[in-house]
């Protein structure tokens, strides 16, 4: 199975370099910018070693390098980066995109002529920023109101951006039944067993046809099983447990042919956004849908809105994760079972994803989105920012756009140094 054939990579024409070296997810929510340089020339894309085989699948005709980057320690990285490193250095790019803030992706940015750079860069020694990832660094100081997906974030780098509709397909059910992903990065933003276990019979209910496919790491095969036994007997006979039994190629094709894939925050949830399945995910602590929701078309977050929300990850969390407590509501099994169209429990919204021309959005179709209106204020600016169609403004908050970033000839893409 193909991802989404967003349009034919050019022939020939100038060649770009894409450093990638976070997580799953991470690499799977660069493909607008990847989509958008392939249409002007032939992209290399450098990523954890690790991740080489899945980047591979999820972007077909762009050239993979693969990095020591997570994972290796002691003076035997230098000698492993070297190597890994010798297929780049006869290259000669267009522009590199340097994507991550990290000790390790301002040395590579070193290995390339300063002006070529865009993001993170070194130059006489002095570690340079541009100013569109200064600006969303900033920008998220107020993450309720500002939130720019990920995917957007990375794609308006490139100097024309691919059309936000036209990066992942639409959502449409493919027949597999319900897949559900048992954890997230992080605990705080996933589910207990005894939480999760209603959630996925109601979203069963909402498919209402298949087997129930469980996905994660080797590490979460305990909860796997918790999870099956606090299931209805009728519905245990459904689970087809591949809980750290799958590779690349095996989770690409299993999520890829599901109905529905319920979720948190995941590296799987983004495949299946890529893929073009339906997402239904849940959303509390530090994760906004806003900032890294699924992208594309016919998706659904349940959102917690709690007036703590979104919080700091890294943090403790002083309320004793409340912002968990609303998966439990009946009001909100009720609704994801399919069975009412009220509304949610306070607490919870229910956003569905949508694009404008800055793009991807989520808007509230039940329950209270309070930071709408700003939102859209805040989007009005950015679109301004980024130099794509404008959209109807309101009053600006004087926090997101200082003087210093209208005095100089700065722009989104970092030419300023050019």
């Amino acid at each position: 199975m193909n991802s989404y054939d967003s349009g034919t990579p050019a022939k020939g024409g100038p060649q770009f370099l894409v450093i990638q070296l976070a997580r799953f997810g991470d690499l799977v929510q660069t493909g607008r910018l990847i989509a958008s340089l392939q249409a002007e020339g032939q992209v290399h894309l450098l990523v954890d070693r690790s991740l080489a085989g899945l980047a591979s699948l999820v972007y077909p005709g762009v050239t993979v390098h693969g990095l020591a980057a997570h994972g290796v320690h002691g003076p035997g990285i230098l000698g492993l980066a070297h190597t890994d490193l010798e297929g780049l250095a006869g290259l000669e790019f267009h522009r590199v995109y340097n994507l991550n803030f990290s000790g390790q992706n301002f040395a590579l940015a070193g290995m390339f002529p300063a002006r070529s750079v865009r993001g993170y860069r070194q130059e006489a020694g002095q570690r340079l920023v541009d100013s569109w990832p200064s600006l969303v660094m900033r920008w998220t100081r107020s993450r309720a109101e500002t939130g720019l997906n990920l995917v957007d974030v990375w794609g308006l780098y490139a100097e024309q951006p691919l059309s936000p509709r036209s990066v992942n397909p639409p959502a449409t059910p493919r027949g597999g039944g319900l897949g559900v992903v048992m954890a997230g990065q992080n605990a705080r933003r996933s589910l207990p067993a005894q939480v999760l276990a209603p959630l996925v019979q109601a979203a069963y209910g909402r498919v209402g046809r298949g087997p129930v496919t469980l996905l994660g790491a080797g590490g979460e095969r305990r909860a796997a099983k918790e999870l099956t036994a606090l299931l209805p007997a009728s519905l245990r006979g459904q689970v087809r447990d591949l809980v750290g039994r799958t590779g690349w190629t095996e989770l690409f094709d299993a999520v890829g042919g599901l109905d529905l894939v319920l979720t948190p925050d995941t590296g799987t949830m983004h495949l299946a956004a890529r893929l073009g399945v339906p997402v239904l995910a849940f959303f509390l602590s530090s994760a906004w849908c806003h900032e890294t929701g699924p992208y594309g078309e016919g998706h659904l977050v349940l959102q917690a809105t709690t007036d703590c929300a979104p919080c700091l990850e890294t943090a403790p969390c002083p309320h004793d994760i409340v912002c968990r407590r609303v998966f439990s509501d009946p009001a909100l099994l009720r609704y994801v079972s399919g069975r009412t169209t009220g509304e949610p429990p306070r607490g919870c919204a229910v956003m569905a994803s949508g694009f404008d021309s800055l793009g991807l959005t989520f808007s509230a179709v039940a329950g209270r989105d309070a930071g709408a209106g700003r939102r859209r204020t805040f989007r009005a600016m950015a679109a301004a920012c980024a130099g794509v169609a404008a959209q109807e403004a309101g009053l600006m908050d004087e926090s997101w756009m200082l003087e210093r970033d209208w005095m100089l000839p700065q722009t989104l893409r970092g030419r300023a140094h050019e």
